[in-house]
């Protein structure tokens, strides 16, 4: 029984990290909640900018000029991080949970299924208000890549999904 769909519609950038004989069964983005600082970071430098840009210190058209390419480069950077998340991927497969991140440097964590002796989820009070959770996993003691997922949506479903891939009846 499947308790969450499948999408079906894995992007290329996962499907290249896929073994021919694996079956994509849950490909997923990370939370939206993993952009919160961000969005605080950007709305704060546009407060303090417009704050900054009415007070002594913008005496001159050039440091009103400064203070708002400062508040620019913020968002920039906001910019940055949306287009990381859009990229960033848990995929769990029928042989293999892998966690892509990256959008320049790109990069694969993985864990066999076969090799997870215990895993856990954990949920903030805010993560259960906004509806994630943080996927904890260990490996028969050994350091692995893959060791902790945060801002996992659906958090108990997917627990549930790997727990019944892990323990194939």
């Amino acid at each position: 029984m499947r308790l969450v769909a499948s999408s079906n519609s894995a992007p290329a950038s996962v499907n290249r990290y896929l073994l021919p004989h694996e079956q994509d069964v849950v490909t997923i983005r990370r939370h939206p909640a993993i952009l919160i600082g961000p969005v605080g970071a950007v709305l704060g430098a546009l407060i303090l900018a417009g704050i900054l840009s009415n007070t002594q210190i913008a005496d001159t058209a050039a440091a009103v000029a400064i203070i708002w390419w400062l508040w620019l480069l913020v968002l920039v950077w906001f910019v940055w991080k949306v287009a990381e998340w859009s990229v960033d991927y848990f995929v769990i497969t029928s042989a293999r949970l892998l966690l892509t991140t990256g959008l320049i440097t790109r990069q694969v964590n993985m864990m066999p299924l076969g090799k997870v002796t215990d895993m856990r989820f954990e949920r903030t009070l805010l993560g259960r208000f906004l509806g994630y959770g943080t996927f904890v996993m260990e490996s028969a003691g050994q350091d692995q890549a893959l060791s902790k997922i945060d801002f996992i949506p659906y958090p108990e479903q997917l627990y549930l999904e790997v727990v019944g891939l892990i323990f194939k009846e």
